[in-house]
């Protein structure tokens, strides 16, 4: 009786209906004072017992039974005297009387592979720190900077002999480099419990268990608090589009199809089948699974693109698309879902086709995200990056065309790990020229990616330049940092990432003009971009010039805006303050600001020529590029300038 009093027939009925959104305080092996209650959903099955070392794995000890007259396919069972770290699994009995054994979908905490049986566990008893508390409470905020550092915990650091760090030697480790380092939020590949390292966590058995390769549920509540306690943001990628088709997994899992509805061409996986409520119950219990009980602050969801498009990863898919309506649903229920239980939390969407929408309200016939990845700017970039010198003017459209859509959505600019494998190469490897060229390249090729409108999204050893591809069987090459260009390259990328952050002007407004404006989009034949960043008054604004050719320019005329003008000497304002034309300004104008030097990625002690601007420029009413003032810079080759007006000094006669 205590296992059908535990969870009651009108929470079945919700679950069900897709209704049941926290199914992880009743679902799987709930530990209690007195014993361990299972309850399970296999509708088909014939019988389903609890197995595991306390009954000998003996299927005649402890059978379950139906929760009602069996409508809702639940199974449940209470066992006394039964506490945490038991192992177990379902064995189910198909309707063809074939028998087999499946770990829990609930289980909060899983065997280290290779071994499968899911652990009883007890999430209760973490204590979390006030900071992490405080971060469910912040108001969010588009118009804050975000700097996301993407990592997967098992290759980013490890022992001396190979074996993993733990999440507590994480949080020693990896949570005050990522600080350091200037970051905002730290995005984790996922951590729910998957059979095979190099799924790199997104074909999972166990969407409940955080993976036991680093410890146990509580080293990663400890983990995560720590990244709060630092003042970063956690985002846990998530995968609710597909799952791996192992035999202990949610494949088949009653006998029958069940949670799975078809074969995902592209992946080897099966996709989720949306047309049942229980799997929409099923998965949003796991986002707010990982919100409630982890504090997580954003959940990236994987492969939205392959949810919408019923035949993605087929031949013809690109000339037949079929749209999956019931998964459309499920996107805009999950998000508005989250959005009324979660207020403060972030849902990301990588999406990599024109979808409308992506990041607009559901109510305005949005899919309700919050942010959208720009595959479209990261695949032109990169392109454009990986060409040489003298083809880059023939294809100056590259770094310029991402402009036509730039404030479309709620972008994120990845640089992500998908970048960095396959025989895609690393980002350094992309880069044309000579040794000095290819570092080079890619100081102008972060400058470019820190200044264009759109928070930001960068993999993990990005910071310490590479020159061989991502592997996640073994560390990042930390070696390199014995070697003067790549330390040199690591203290770029800390102190442009901490000018970002300082800047308001970099990161208040990225969705729409009036935080940006161009200067000239259009010098293909120097291959040499100049545009303005806007911070909340025209004053704060900063200049940004960007060369991607090894070509230097000693004497590189830029056109400035004119926001104000001091008077003359009648009291009188003199000249005009055009900016869309080349007005010319009267004799007697005089600048308010001069500009200066805020970051040169060409400074020496980054590995650059040092051929910067070292003294503050003065602004001339030199009528260029249709501005009515300009300033005159020297700009290196290949290289990123980020450049601040600041209050002229008056000059004081001398008695």
């Amino acid at each position: 009786m205590a296992g059908k009093e535990f969870l009651s027939k009108d929470e079945a009925y919700l679950f069900n209906h897709g209704k049941l959104n926290n199914s992880y305080v009743k679902f799987g092996a709930q530990v209690l004072a007195d014993g361990v209650h299972f309850a399970v959903w296999a509708p088909h099955a014939s019988r389903v017992s609890v197995v595991g070392d306390f009954n000998g794995w003996n299927g005649s000890e402890h059978k379950m039974s139906l929760l009602d007259s069996g409508d809702s396919g639940v199974w449940v069972l209470f066992i006394p005297d039964l506490g945490s770290n038991e192992l177990y699994k379902y064995e189910i009995c198909g309707s063809d009387g074939s028998v087999f054994y499946k770990a829990d979908p609930f289980a909060f905490f899983s065997e280290l592979r290779p071994d499968t049986a899911s652990i009883t566990y007890s999430l209760e008893g973490y204590k979390w720190s006030k900071a992490a508390l405080a971060f469910q409470k912040r108001e969010r905020n588009i118009a804050a900077p975000m700097l996301i550092y993407e990592v997967h915990l098992g290759s980013w650091m490890r022992h001396a002999d190979g074996a993993f760090y733990t999440y507590r030697d994480l949080a020693d480790k990896l949570v005050p480099y990522v600080q350091e380092k200037g970051y905002t939020h730290l995005e984790v590949m996922p951590l729910m419990e998957h059979p095979l390292d190099a799924s790199w966590g997104y074909q999972i058995t166990g969407y409940f268990s955080a993976t036991s390769r680093y410890g146990n549920p509580h080293d990663l509540m400890y983990f995560i608090d720590k990244c709060h306690q630092a003042g970063l943001g956690v985002i846990m990628d998530w995968v609710p589009g597909h799952f791996c088709r192992d035999s202990h997994g949610l494949g088949r899992f009653d006998g029958e199809a069940l949670y799975d509805g078809g074969d995902h061409a592209n992946w080897g996986t099966y996709r989720f089948n949306f047309l049942r409520a229980e799997v929409w119950s099923f998965l949003i219990s796991n986002a707010f699974f990982w919100f409630d009980v982890y504090k997580v602050d954003g959940l990236r969801v994987d492969g939205v693109t392959s949810m919408i498009y019923a035949n993605f990863g087929e031949a013809d898919s690109g000339r037949n698309v079929l749209i999956d309506e019931k998964a459309l649903e499920f996107i805009r229920t999950l998000n508005d879902t989250v959005a009324e239980s979660f207020p403060h939390v972030l849902m990301f969407a990588e999406e990599s086709t024109d979808w409308p929408r992506v990041t607009h309200p559901t109510n305005e016939d949005g899919l309700g995200f919050h942010y959208k990845w720009n595959m479209g700017w990261m695949n032109d970039t990169l392109r454009y990056s990986a060409l040489p010198f003298t083809a880059r003017p023939y294809n100056h459209d590259y770094l310029t065309f991402s402009f036509m859509y730039a404030f479309s959505e709620n972008f994120i600019l990845p640089f992500s790990h998908d970048e960095v494998v396959h025989g895609k190469r690393s980002l350094l490897g992309r880069m044309p020229g000579d040794y000095w060229q290819k570092f080079a390249g890619l100081r102008a090729l972060y400058c470019y990616y820190l200044t264009h409108p759109g928070k930001k999204l960068c993999f993990m050893g990005t910071e310490l330049a590479p020159f061989i591809e991502w592997r996640y069987d073994e560390e990042l090459e930390w070696f390199l940092l014995k070697y003067e260009p790549h330390q040199m390259f690591q203290d770029f990328v800390t102190e442009a990432n901490l000018t970002y952050r300082a800047e308001e002007a970099l990161w208040v407004d990225d969705s729409g003009w009036l935080g940006f404006d161009w200067i000239d989009a259009d010098n293909r034949d120097q291959s040499v971009f100049c545009f303005l960043r806007y911070g909340r008054h025209e004053d704060d604004h900063l200049l940004v010039v960007l060369n991607m050719s090894p070509d230097h320019h000693e004497s590189f005329r830029v056109g400035v805006p004119v926001h104000g003008l001091d008077e003359g000497k009648d009291g009188e304002s003199s000249g005009e303050t055009n900016n869309e034309g080349a007005a010319e300004l009267g004799k007697n104008w005089k600048p308010k600001h001069d500009y200066v030097q805020l970051l040169c990625s060409d400074e020496e002690r980054f590995g650059g020529s040092g051929k910067g601007n070292q003294t503050p420029i003065e602004v001339k009413p030199i009528a260029w590029q249709g501005r009515p003032a300009s300033i005159e810079v020297v700009v290196p080759p290949l290289a990123g300038l980020i450049f601040k007006p600041v209050e002229r000094k008056k000059k004081t006669k001398k008695k």
